[in-house]
């Protein structure tokens, strides 16, 4: 009897247990790659991002793979078995740049790649320091086509978004500027606030607070809206240059994903996307949240692979 009582109870545990070890298993482990170092923007949404993540994942680890502005990442995804458990984060740059600049690239943006759905969207901001007398768009403007090629703006090197951004502006403006690359955006930053440089291409969220300081001049933004963490400054269009060019973070996988995968992958991005709290903490960052479908990231990615083509081939610069 006791021996018939015992087996029943283990029969009772195992159909308890069971469920709910198929519940544990129906969370696979996510790896978000990052190609950038710690404490960047790319990483600070990516740990953002797994922390939302973590009901429908487990567990959630992001490994960063810094180098060659993302490829050396890229590359590590691309070569990923395509079963959701390896994803990338990134800017939009290499993977709409990257491929009209340099001559060889170890892969397609398109061909190698399963977008998942955007993250967010950014701009950038045209920046004045100390050596420009410029208070505004206008002045910058009329300044650079009475002294071509004078005016200096500074950039995180060259190849990067604030390049071409500051590329495209001199495009839509009809003014001439001197593209000064440096190695990363501190330096950029110090050459700016020391007066070494008259202007500096830059992303709104990395210099509202040396703007709102006084340091620094915001004269423009590049998006079709003002950005509400500067409110007070116009875009571009606003100053009368037909210029709407922004930027964003999208989450892809490796090529090959199946559609229920991608399916799994995509709603629970959306769902992340949707929490207030998630939104709260983006914007805090200076990011517009997004989330979208796969195909609104494939056509946004075509779209913008197709606006970079002739401003990136006017400058001739190709990167090996």
């Amino acid at each position: 009897m006791q021996t018939r009582w015992m087996a029943g109870t283990c029969l009772a545990l195992a159909a308890l247990v069971n469920p709910l070890s198929g519940f544990a298993q129906d969370k696979p482990p996510l790896k978000i790659v990052v190609g950038f170092p710690p404490g960047g923007s790319a990483d600070t949404l990516a740990r953002l991002l797994g922390e939302a993540l973590r009901n429908d994942f487990s567990p959630v680890v992001v490994e960063n793979r810094p180098g060659a502005g993302g490829r050396i990442a890229l590359q590590q995804v691309k070569r990923s078995a395509p079963d959701g458990q390896t994803v990338i984060v990134l800017p939009s740059g290499p993977m709409v740049l990257f491929p009209h600049v340099y001559k060889k690239l170890d892969y397609d943006a398109v061909a190698d790649f399963t977008p998942v759905s955007l993250l967010a969207r950014f701009q950038f901001g045209v920046v004045a320091g100390p050596a420009s007398t410029a208070k505004n768009a206008k002045d910058m403007i009329a300044q650079a086509k009475a002294q071509p090629g004078k005016a200096t703006y500074g950039t995180p090197g060259l190849g990067t978004l604030p390049h071409f951004m500051g590329v495209l502006f001199e495009q839509k403006a009809g003014a001439s500027l001197n593209h000064v690359p440096f190695q990363g955006g501190g330096p950029a930053n110090t050459a700016l606030l020391g007066g070494h440089i008259d202007y500096k291409f830059d992303v709104v969220s990395e210099t509202a607070e040396l703007h709102r300081s006084g340091k620094v001049r915001i004269i423009a933004v590049t998006g079709s809206q003002r950005d509400p963490q500067v409110p007070e400054v116009p875009t571009l269009k606003e100053a009368g240059i037909d210029m709407d060019a922004t930027a964003w973070f999208a989450m892809y996988g490796p090529a090959g994903l199946s559609p229920g995968v991608l399916a799994r992958l995509n709603t629970a991005v959306a769902s992340a996307m949707q929490r207030p709290e998630m939104r709260e903490r983006m914007r805090g960052l200076g990011y517009d949240p997004v989330g979208s479908t796969p195909g609104e990231l494939a056509a946004e990615q075509k779209s913008d692979l197709k606006r970079w083509e002739a401003p990136i081939k006017a400058t001739g610069v190709q990167l090996d």
